[in-house]
């Protein structure tokens, strides 16, 4: 069964997390993510969470490169730090970007330091029930010079590290743009995507406003067995966010 998990960052802004929390609760929802974890009250998250009978799906690591050897030692640090966060809010899925693509240096030779790091980072991930899933992104639009865009090219660098401990995000709204061929990417790479993401396109915003066919999309991944996250990763032109969300955790009922 898909469970419908809000950015927590996105919506209600200038409310309290606490209220936020309460507020999706109210709305029917069980699961819910967020980006950054080090500029917020982890006890509080913690506290929120049982209170109202609450999962927490994923949130970031550091925005560190992985693309840039110099900066591997910053990045494990970063996750390091991360896990020990995950194991106290319990959250399964930590969501890790690869940084910026380096120039004057070979896609190839970067590619081969992604790898290496991700090897690393599946070292300290190794005994625990944490998957890292690297996402791709879109670069037309949201993360110009950003290094990873392609389902395929994730999938052989997840393919490389050979981990379980590894695998991918994979955001409907970026791939739409940078590759389309969406059902049959997500059948292709099924066992190795940990997390999806969705907004609609054009302009990231409501499901259902744009060109993406979600209701068949999402009935796709619930019928491949599906039991993770599905990220409400969007930006609504509707200011009534409780409205938003209530539309879409009813989106595929």
């Amino acid at each position: 069964m898909i469970k419908y998990s809000p950015c927590m960052d996105i919506f209600f802004p200038n409310v309290s997390f606490k209220n936020k929390i309460e507020t999706i609760a109210k709305l029917g929802y069980k699961n819910y993510e967020f980006w950054t974890w080090w500029d917020k009250d982890i006890n509080e998250i913690q506290d929120v969470t049982e209170a109202n009978n609450m999962n927490l799906m994923t949130f970031c690591t550091k925005f560190v490169s992985l693309v840039d050897v110099t900066k591997r030692n910053e990045y494990l640090e970063g996750l390091n730090a991360t896990i020990e966060v995950s194991k106290k809010l319990g959250n399964k899925v930590i969501i890790s970007q690869v940084g910026d693509e380096l120039v004057g240096l070979s896609r190839g030779a970067q590619k081969e330091c992604l790898i290496e790091g991700l090897k690393a980072a599946a070292e300290l991930l190794k005994g625990t029930d944490l998957v890292l899933a690297i996402e791709p992104l879109n670069l037309l639009y949201d993360h110009k010079g950003y290094f990873l865009a392609r389902s395929d090219e994730a999938f052989d660098i997840v393919n490389a590290v050979g981990s379980k401990n590894v695998k991918i995000l994979f955001d409907i709204y970026h791939q739409q743009i940078t590759e389309g061929n969406i059902i049959n990417n997500i059948k292709t790479y099924f066992d190795q995507i940990a997390h999806f993401h969705m907004a609609d396109l054009p302009g990231r915003g409501e499901i259902g406003t744009g060109e993406i066919n979600y209701p068949v999309i999402l009935k796709t991944i619930e019928n491949l067995g599906f039991n993770g996250g599905v990220g409400i990763e969007l930006f609504p032109k509707n200011e009534n966010h409780s409205e938003v969300l209530s539309n879409t955790l009813f989106l595929n009922s």
